[in-house]
């Protein structure tokens, strides 16, 4: 039997160890050595304790390791670190040194790419829809990352750090040049800002009261890489590999779409630390195109500091010299002395206007005028160019007066510096044939304004170069003489190189962080007043049923009821309410104080009559109107206060005509040039606009009262919430309707018109004879115009001409947009109107109106709102120019031109929609209109289109 058993296999089995031993310690850590990149990697992965992740952070931070080397094992420990290790040991991790060491070791392209890439794939899943019963959300993780890139960007030395550990850990010079373009890549491209704004916005839709990464904002980055950018230079390491290195960074900063803000910071750095000289030194090695860049942005930065009044005193003769422009002076000749590229281009900055904002700062052109006058022959090119620019025919005809103002004021302080250097060459250019040619051309221009410009410019050369009985002499009186006064004390400034340390860089904003300050203060909340039982005596009222005796006393009326007195709890009760602002500076603590939602709403609702009452009653006005007026425009609904458009816009009314001729002045230059949204920007056109209107003297019933009237008892109503967003915003915007209500008015005569001739012969009818009592009740009286007098020069030139550097400086500009060119073109529409028949620069300004229309077309071909504003602003031209002889004669090619073209806009409209139907009435009234002014003038008409 034990023959048929064959054994197959034979295991030996030891025997069994115990189920239970006794373990001292399980913290297996704490007694790992860590000495190598691989034991980092390996403890990383074995879930350590607070205080081995510690030892592995110093470790990775000591003398002879970095992470930034492009190996798979850095990117594997980085890899670790991102998407384990930070989770679980950051926040045990806040007020500790731990932190600063996850900085140091994560501050190097492989680091901060990881983070990039790990908060990508968090903002994925965030936006991804997930199943039923998942309840993942990774928004923690996502607020940790934003808080370690806080940690490793913070500071103004990052990327010097960066650099220095690139040099010192690279092991060649191409895997040092890769390694710093990839952190270029990360951080001044642009890419980081875009990753943690898009994180941002998944953390705020989840946290309404979050506070954004400064990271997401891109003013705020692009200062702090201005100021990395200063501390490179300011290293002082002339090493051919380290100067590439801050090269390459000054230009990517080119490309981050800030380039203003990041050389704004750059230059108040480097002036702080008085390093001007090493930016003089680093300019040459950058491409032409990107040393000019820096210097407009440079230019830039001092016009938008205001260091000068925005306001020209032009009785203010002699003009004062002032340390300020010295300094700007020296700085922008340490920066150009050593390059005729940068001289060349300084001087097309003055005579080409190539730089928009640089003409509206007269103390910015006269530190780049004391510039460029260090080189003689930088100078004299100058004087001729503007002599040249400032005479040609086509220049006085087309160009903006803005640009014009810049030139003539520009070409006076150029004479006066020729003059004290050479006189002879300023005689030698005034008797040339440009300057001689020249004024004629300006004397026989169009334009009042351009021929005063240069008899202005003439008179004061004539005076440096000509004896005095042979002089030009002009009978100018009243404001043209002083003005002309002022353009003769701009040849006497001789401004001279002074300090840098004279430009006050601190000084500026100090307004802004008292606000900042205000808002920031916690509104103090009142005390419940507690309820205590009364001890003591009662006061018991005893009743009487004889009341005889009290028949001769008089009654006192019950008192006015209180609507919080109603309420069934005593404790909530307010009795502090606040009071009306009575002063303007009170007004000014009120719309600041937006914590405050009583005192806010109650110093916007009285802000209007507040101004108008305090306008032309002592200075307040005048001396606070500047933080009136930006307080207003930038304000915010952010407590959605009832009627807060309309009541901002009657304050913002009340501050243009408190200031007419300063305040336009400044609603154009901030509307242009200002850093607000489009209905902000919409908020300003419509100020304009009735503002003119009302200086004008004339009522508008659809806007006689912005706020809405109180609405009746309708039988059926939306709930509260959603009736008071489709009631207030029906129609928001009151130039529109005021627009709207003007077409109707004048082209219902030609519907009448058109009713006389459908309905028979004119024999046929009754007429009806009215009583002269009636007749005087419908003709209107002639009321004064305050408007015709400043409309020119301060509402309507600054608004075309601004808008045509805008176009012409960008193709895709924001004032060509569907949302803004109907509300511009609206609004000059009734600047035109408002200034009246008789307005002494009615000519010029249906002249670049007219251009203006004309060159927009193709876009008023593609979206019909545009389309609606243009042929509205054709029929405002030709109502308002009631002497049609003459727009017959001066505006004949004009005339033809917008008549075949709206003909052809007619023929191509459609036809059944309400908007088809308002567009069409608009280009047939057009069309008549022209044909009315073309069929009375034909024959004028035919001479001066000959050549047409």
């Amino acid at each position: 039997m034990a023959d048929l058993l064959t054994a197959v296999s034979t295991k030996k089995v030891n025997a069994p160890q115990p189920l239970f031993q006794e373990i001292n310690s399980l913290r297996i850590q704490d007694v790992v050595h860590i000495d190598s990149a691989e034991s980092v990697l390996d403890v990383l992965k074995s879930q350590p304790s607070q205080q081995t992740v510690t030892n592995a952070l110093k470790y990775m931070t000591s003398v002879g390791f970095s992470l930034l080397l492009p190996e798979s094992l850095n990117a594997s420990i980085a890899h670790q670190l991102v998407n384990d290790t930070v989770p679980h040991y950051w926040r045990p991790s806040r007020g500790s040194s731990r932190q600063k060491l996850f900085a140091r070791v994560l501050r190097n392209p492989i680091g901060i790419g990881h983070t990039i890439t790990r908060l990508r794939s968090l903002i994925a899943d965030c936006n991804k829809k997930k199943a039923p019963g998942e309840d993942r959300d990774p928004t923690d993780h996502m607020d940790d990352l934003l808080d370690i890139l806080n940690q490793i960007l913070r500071g103004d030395g990052t990327s010097s750090l960066v650099l220095h550990d690139i040099h010192a850990h690279g092991k060649n010079a191409m895997q040092k040049s890769l390694m710093w373009r990839e952190y270029l890549g990360q951080t001044a491209s642009g890419r980081l800002i875009s990753i943690v704004a898009e994180a941002e916005d998944v953390l705020k839709s989840r946290q309404a009261s979050r506070n954004g990464s400064w990271i997401a904002d891109g003013n705020t980055f692009a200062e702090w890489l201005g100021r990395n950018i200063a501390t490179l230079i300011r290293e002082k390491d002339n090493s051919e590999e380290y100067m590439s290195a801050v090269v390459e960074v000054c230009s990517k900063a080119l490309t981050l779409g800030y380039t203003d803000r990041v050389i704004g910071s750059l230059t108040s750095t480097l002036m702080d630390t008085d390093s001007v000289a090493l930016l003089a030194d680093l300019i040459p090695r950058l491409k032409p195109f990107e040393q000019r860049k820096y210097l407009n942005s440079i230019i830039t930065f001092f016009i938008r500091r205001q260091f000068f009044p925005d306001h020209i005193n032009l009785e203010d003769a002699p003009i004062p010299a002032s340390t300020t422009i010295s300094g700007i002076a020296k700085l922008l000749h340490i920066l150009t002395k050593e390059s005729d590229a940068l001289k060349d281009h300084l001087v097309s900055l003055l005579t080409r206007s190539t730089l928009p904002s640089l003409d509206d700062s007269l103390g910015t052109r006269r530190s780049v005028m004391a510039a460029i006058a260090q080189d003689e022959d930088k100078l004299y090119t100058l004087l001729e160019n503007c002599i040249k620019m400032f005479g040609d025919s086509m220049y006085i005809k087309h160009t903006p007066l803005v640009q014009q103002e810049a030139l003539a004021q520009n070409l006076a302080l150029c004479c006066g510096y020729v003059q004290r250097s050479q006189p002879m060459f300023l005689t030698m250019m005034a008797k040339s044939s440009y300057h001689v040619s020249g004024m004629s051309n300006r004397i026989g221009a169009s334009s009042p304004r351009a021929r005063f410009l240069g008899i202005a410019v003439g008179v004061a050369i004539s005076k440096m170069v000509d004896k005095p009985d042979l002089q030009l002499k002009f009978g100018m009186e009243g404001a043209e003489a002083v003005e002309a006064r002022w353009y003769e004390a701009l040849t006497k400034i001789d401004d001279k190189l002074g300090e840098i340390s004279a430009i006050n860089i601190t000084a500026q904003g100090t307004a802004a962080v008292k606000r900042a300050e205000q808002k920031s203060k916690p509104t103090p909340k009142l005390s419940k007043p507690s309820i205590t039982e009364i001890q003591g005596p009662r006061i018991i009222e005893v009743l009487s049923d004889s009341e005889d005796e009290d028949d001769d006393l008089v009654r006192y009326e019950k008192p006015d009821s209180d609507p919080e007195d109603s309420d069934d709890d005593p404790t909530i009760i307010n009795r502090n309410r606040p009071t009306a602002p009575v002063y303007i500076r009170d007004l000014i603590v009120g719309l600041r104080d937006e914590e405050d939602y009583d005192r806010h709403a109650l110093a916007l609702s009285t802000a209007a009559s507040l101004i108008r009452r305090k306008a032309n009653f002592g200075t307040e006005v005048i001396d606070h109107i500047d933080d009136l007026a930006i307080i207003l425009t930038g304000l915010q609904d952010n407590s959605e206060l009832e009627g807060f458009t309309q009541q901002r816009q009657q304050a913002l009314i009340a501050i243009l005509l408190a200031k007419p001729v300063q305040m336009a002045q400044w609603f154009v230059r901030s509307f242009f040039s200002g850093d607000y949204s489009l209905s902000q920007r919409i908020v300003m056109l419509t100020t304009l606009g009735l503002g003119a209107r009302e200086l004008a003297g004339m009522k508008d019933s659809s806007t006689e009262d912005l706020l809405p009237p109180a609405a009746s008892f309708p039988s059926k109503q939306l709930p509260p919430h959603l009736h008071k967003i489709y009631a207030e915003n029906k129609d928001p915007n009151p130039v529109a309707k005021i627009s709207s209500s003007m077409a109707r008015e004048m082209l219902s005569p030609l519907a009448s018109q058109a009713a006389d001739q459908l309905t028979g012969p004119n024999i046929l009818k009754v007429r009806t004879f009215s009583s002269r009592m009636e007749v005087e009740k419908k003709r209107q009286k002639p009321i004064p115009n305050a408007l015709a007098k400043i409309v020119a020069e301060n509402f309507f030139f600054p608004l075309t001409g601004r808008w045509w550097l805008q176009v012409r400086a960008s193709n895709d500009s924001i004032y060509t947009s569907t949302h803004l060119l109907p509300n511009f073109l609206q609004t000059l529409s009734l600047l035109l109107n408002a200034s009246g028949a008789n307005t002494l620069a009615l000519p010029q300004m249906t002249r670049e109106y007219w251009d203006l229309l004309l060159s927009v077309r193709s876009l008023a071909a593609k979206d019909k709102q545009v389309l609606n504003a243009v042929l509205f602003g054709f029929l405002m031209i030709l109502e308002t120019n009631e002497n049609k002889e003459r727009v017959a004669t001066e505006h004949g090619k004009e005339l033809m031109e917008t008549q075949a073209w709206v003909k052809m806009v007619f023929e191509g409209l459609g036809t059944g929609s309400e908007e088809d139907e308002r567009v069409r009435v608009l280009a047939a009234g057009v069309v008549v209109r022209c044909g009315e002014v073309v069929e009375k003038y034909q024959r004028r008409m035919a001479g001066a289109l000959m050549d047409y």
